[in-house]
C-alpha cells in the first residue's frame, strides 16, 4: 500500500488550540473507545481513503465484548492497568505508527496494517480470566501473559477470519511485547512482519508511559506485579524510584531493540495534526522530570502530588495505606 496522495486537512479543532496546549491528551478522548476507533478510522483513510474498515470495526467490537465482559467464556477484565484503557491507548498509538511508517515508504498490504492492529488490540488479553476462575484476578497471569495471548489469539482464529499462517506471524508480533524476549532470535516469515512486531511492541510501550495518567496508574501496575509476585520492590514508593531507571531502558529498548520505530510518530502528526513532534516522547519525557521532581521533594508526599484521574484516592479505599506504602 503506497502512501497517499490523498491525505486530508489538519483538523481545525487543532489549530483552534492555543500553541502551549497542544498536547497528546488533546487530541482524542481517550476515554471513550468509540472516539478512539473513530479516529482510528480517520488515520486508516489517510493510508488509503478506500481501507476497508469492516475487519478493523469487527475486531475492535470483538475485543470491547472480551474486556467488558460480553465474550462466552470470560469474565470481564478486573485488572485496573492492563484494562480496556491501555488496550485502546496502544490501538490508537499503533495505527499512528502505522500511517507515519506508510509515509515513510514502508509499504504494508492492507491486510498487514489490518493484522498490526489485530496484535495491538489482543496483546494482552491473555490476562482476562475464563470463566471457571475464581482466583484472584488476571494480574495473577502476568508472567506469562504474552504467551497466553499468543494462545488466545490461536483459539479464536476462526472468529478473527485468520489464516494459520496469519496465526503464527501474530503469535511472533506479539511476542515482540515481552520485555525478555530475544526479538534477533525469533523466526519471523519476512522482513514486514518483524517491523510490524517491532512497532506493536512500540505501541504497547509508548501509549503506556505517555498516558497523561501514567504515573498515578503505576499504583495499579505495582499491585498487579504483587498479586503475580514479580519484582523486588519494598513498597509502591520504591517502585516509583525503581521506574525512574526504567524509563532509561525503555528509550534505549525504543531507540536499539526496536530500530526506532517510534520515529514514523512525527511524520503522521505533521500529516494529521500539522506539527512536526513526537507528541509520545515529549509525554513520557515531561511525566519522567516530573516524577524526578516529587520524588526529590522530601517535603511532599508523593501521592499529594499526582491529582490526575482521582486514582490516588481510588487506590487508597481499594489497598489501603500499606498498600500504597505511605
Amino acid at each position: 500500500m503506497s502512501p497517499s496522495d490523498n491525505h486530508k486537512s489538519p483538523s481545525r479543532a487543532w489549530n483552534n488550540i492555543p500553541s502551549d496546549k497542544k498536547q497528546l491528551a488533546a487530541l482524542v478522548d481517550m476515554n471513550t473507545p468509540e472516539a478512539v476507533h473513530d479516529e482510528v478510522l480517520q488515520i486508516l483513510s489517510l493510508i488509503n481513503p478506500s481501507f476497508k474498515t469492516e475487519p478493523v470495526t469487527q475486531i475492535f467490537r470483538f475485543t470491547v465484548d472480551l474486556y467488558e465482559g460480553r465474550l462466552p467464556g470470560y469474565k470481564a477484565c478486573n485488572t485496573d492497568y492492563h484494562n480496556l484503557h491501555h488496550i485502546t491507548d496502544t490501538y490508537l498509538a499503533m495505527t499512528r505508527l502505522l500511517h507515519g511508517a506508510n509515509l515513510s515508504a514502508e509499504d504494508f498490504t492492507e491486510q498487514e496494517v489490518i493484522l498490526g492492529i489485530i496484535g495491538a488490540l489482543l496483546h494482552d488479553s491473555g490476562m482476562i480470566q475464563e470463566s471457571w476462575d475464581d482466583e484472584g484476578t488476571g494480574a495473577k497471569y502476568t508472567p506469562e501473559h504474552v504467551q497466553l495471548s499468543m494462545d488466545f489469539v490461536a483459539k479464536h482464529s476462526a472468529a478473527l477470519h485468520l489464516s494459520k499462517h496469519e496465526v503464527n506471524d501474530l503469535r511472533d508480533m506479539i511476542l515482540c511485547t515481552d520485555l525478555m524476549a530475544e526479538i534477533p532470535a525469533i523466526n519471523f516469515s519476512s522482513p514486514k512482519i518483524e517491523l510490524l512486531g517491532k512497532i506493536l511492541a512500540t505501541a504497547d510501550l509508548i501509549a503506556q508511559m505517555a498516558d497523561r495518567i501514567y504515573l498515578e496508574k503505576l499504583l495499579f501496575l505495582y499491585h498487579e506485579f504483587r498479586e503475580a509476585n514479580v519484582g523486588n520492590f519494598k513498597n509502591a514508593i520504591d517502585f516509583y524510584h525503581q521506574t525512574l531507571n526504567f524509563y532509561d531502558l525503555s528509550l534505549m529498548r525504543f531507540k536499539v531493540t526496536l530500530d526506532n520505530t517510534s520515529r514514523y510518530m512525527v511524520p503522521h502528526f505533521k500529516s494529521r495534526w500539522d506539527i512536526e513532534e513526537n507528541l509520545y516522547l515529549l509525554s513520557l519525557e515531561n511525566q519522567r522530570k516530573y516524577l524526578m521532581k516529587i520524588l526529590s521533594d522530601k517535603n511532599k508526599s508523593v501521592y499529594t502530588q499526582l491529582k490526575r484521574g482521582n486514582i490516588i484516592q481510588l487506590a487508597r479505599r481499594k489497598f489501603g495505606k500499606i498498600g500504597l506504602g505511605e
